[in-house]
């Protein structure tokens, strides 16, 4: 069965299905069941993970649909990683303690039997395994058996191939297996679990969040840290990195969560107003004292050395230089770096960013500058890249074209040309923008419309209304409300993203950096212009304040920090994005460059 992934395979990825797809089609034709489907880099739903293999066919006792969810791994040797069943160390593989295979292959599972409906209904219906088809040797991997085997999570190897036969034999019958891969293709799709939809039960609960590959190494790897650093009297920088919606916070909120159960001391903290108080409003509803977990990286200068077991810096792009304001008392001014505060409070500093989400002047949270620092006092930093994303329908394809559309990666603009995950539009007015998001509206999808900034931002009127000031043409909207109460049908500021009442206001990077809704609308400004072929920046269309002293921020930096802001606003939504721009060229360029 051939389908389109939406995704561009690699050189790399390509040689991998070269060692290893060989073998499993041996063993299935020894097997006897070469007639079983074989989905190959199947695309779990709303996401951009993708797993190996599943094997789809009919079970052989019950004649319904089953499905072999298979990782293919080329390992010859593994071994635990300190002891710790759960991450595991390759010999001659760089970057740090993997995932168990088996943990990786199960949480696929669990992930598909929440989000196919196809199987949602079946518990028996998916069976998971890893296969280390180059392992000869028992031995060298005997450590991996110490992780608990489950039908959604079992291993084998080389050495164990007559034992996999008869694995395959048991869930899969000796028959065709087009109806059952072309039924999972096909599934209805349930609705994902946002993050702010789940939070409180999961600081409050226990877990809700399903946790894939390099997000449940990110959790797993912590929760060692922790207890070794309790043990040894050690302290060790662990660093997270990814994309828009590729679960960073998805990963703080469930280390927050396990280690609050775990009895552990840990805060979780941003830079942004907004994220840190829907944070606290949502998970605080009902318990009122979880508000006191969610803090802002200022807040931590008098902090106790290693005073906490773990400090989770949520949004990390957002640290500052340092922490002093105009409100800082004179003995604080020190010029200590806020990174050095951060680093210094939690025996376990864990920092989730993503360096092309800096899109204001003194942001200093990149990889290079945290893992730097932390050398510089002699820490060892450990680092984890969650490259799957969960945001934009998983369409790994899409953030690669904003990326390159804005000149953020090399390349150069590509043309658009569709991807079943994830639909763009193009609006010729703010009119029809805003119609289409409003059709969204009414089939239940969320919908929020953003924009660069670019037009004054006034204080709401003494009637307690806004202020029209987004004006374009004969359209005219708010900007979102300054206040921290609701005014009128406009909620709190904080709270513009995910309160009703948003949508009937124009929401800026300040307010939608860090959340997600199902429809996107991006407002391009007269501050970015398509010329000669490329985006170009327009300094003096813009309208914010950050950005006006062009002695400490250059026209270099500038250009980059707007390019930032554009491409938060275009990688908010969920299922798509409709895109207008002010500028007639620009929107011809779009057409251009857009094909479905």
């Amino acid at each position: 069965m051939l389908f389109r992934t939406g995704r561009r395979a690699g050189d790399a990825e390509q040689k991998s299905w070269t060692r290893s797809l060989p073998v499993l089609a041996r063993d299935l034709v020894d097997a006897g069941l070469e007639d079983v489907e074989m989905l190959l880099e199947y695309h779990l739903p709303l996401t951009s993970q993708r797993a190996d293999v599943v094997l789809a066919g009919t079970h052989p006792k019950t004649g319904a649909a089953s499905y072999i969810v298979v990782e293919l791994k080329q390992w010859s040797a593994a071994r635990r990683y300190e002891d710790n069943s759960e991450l595991v160390e390759v010999a001659g593989m760089p970057g740090g303690p993997k995932l168990h295979p088996a943990a990786q292959v199960r949480g696929y599972c669990d992930y598909l039997a929440d989000f196919a409906r196809t199987v949602s209904d079946q518990p028996d219906a998916l069976a998971g395994i890893a296969y280390l088809h180059n392992a000869t040797d028992p031995g060298a991997i005997a450590d991996l058996r110490s992780y608990p085997m489950s039908v959604t999570g079992r291993m084998f190897t080389a050495a164990e191939r007559g034992d996999l036969i008869g694995f395959l034999q048991s869930r899969l019958a000796p028959t065709s297996g087009y109806a059952a891969g072309d039924a999972l293709m096909k599934s209805a799709v349930a609705p994902s679990q946002q993050l702010l939809k789940v939070a409180a039960a999961e600081v409050r609960d226990r877990p809700q969040f399903h946790l894939l590959g390099n997000q449940q190494l990110a959790v797993d790897l912590v929760l060692h840290e922790v207890e070794q650093s309790r043990a040894a009297d050690r302290k060790r920088v662990i660093i997270v990195t990814g994309g828009p919606g590729s679960g960073k916070s998805v990963v703080a909120l469930s280390l927050l969560g396990e280690l609050a159960r775990r009895g552990r001391t840990v805060l979780h903290a941003t830079g942004s107003r907004s994220f840190t108080q829907t944070l606290r409003k949502v998970a605080g509803h009902r318990a009122p004292r979880v508000k006191s977990m969610f803090k802002y990286f200022n807040q931590f200068m008098t902090a106790d050395r290693n005073g906490l077991d773990v400090l989770i810096l949520d949004e990390a792009h957002r640290i500052r230089e340092t922490s002093v304001d105009r409100y800082t008392r004179a003995e604080l001014r020190t010029g200590r770096p806020q990174v050095d505060e951060l680093i210094a409070a939690a025996r376990v500093p864990v920092f989730l960013l993503d360096e092309h989400q800096v899109v204001r002047p003194g942001e200093m949270g990149s990889f290079a500058q945290i893992e730097r620092y932390a050398a510089s006092l002699g820490l060892e930093t450990q680092h984890i890249h969650l490259g799957e994303q969960f945001r934009c329908g998983g369409s790994e394809e899409y953030l690669l074209w904003v990326k390159r559309l804005l000149d953020l990666e090399e390349g150069g603009p590509f043309e658009w040309k569709g991807d079943p995950q994830f639909a763009v539009r193009i609006a010729d007015t703010p009119e029809e923008m805003e119609h289409l998001l409003s059709q969204q509206k009414d089939r239940g999808y969320s919908a929020r419309m953003t924009a660069g900034y670019c037009w004054p931002w006034s204080n709401a009127e003494k009637s307690g209304h806004l202020v029209p000031d987004v004006q374009i043409g004969g359209w005219a909207r708010p900007w979102n409300s300054k206040s921290d109460r609701r005014i009128g049908d406009a909620p709190p500021a904080a709270l513009w993203a995910t309160e009703e009442g948003g949508f009937s206001q124009v929401g800026c990077v300040y307010t939608a950096q860090g959340f997600e809704y199902d429809w996107n609308g991006v407002i391009l400004g007269p501050d970015l212009v398509w010329r000669n072929g490329r985006f170009t920046t327009v300094r003096d269309a813009n309208r914010d304040p950050d950005f006006k002293n062009r002695t400490k921020i250059s026209d270099v930096r500038f250009d980059r920090l707007v390019r930032n802001v554009y491409k938060v606003l275009l990688t908010r939504g969920m299922i798509g994005t409709v895109i207008y721009s002010t500028d007639a060229e620009t929107r011809d360029a779009l057409r251009d460059l857009i094909s479905e």
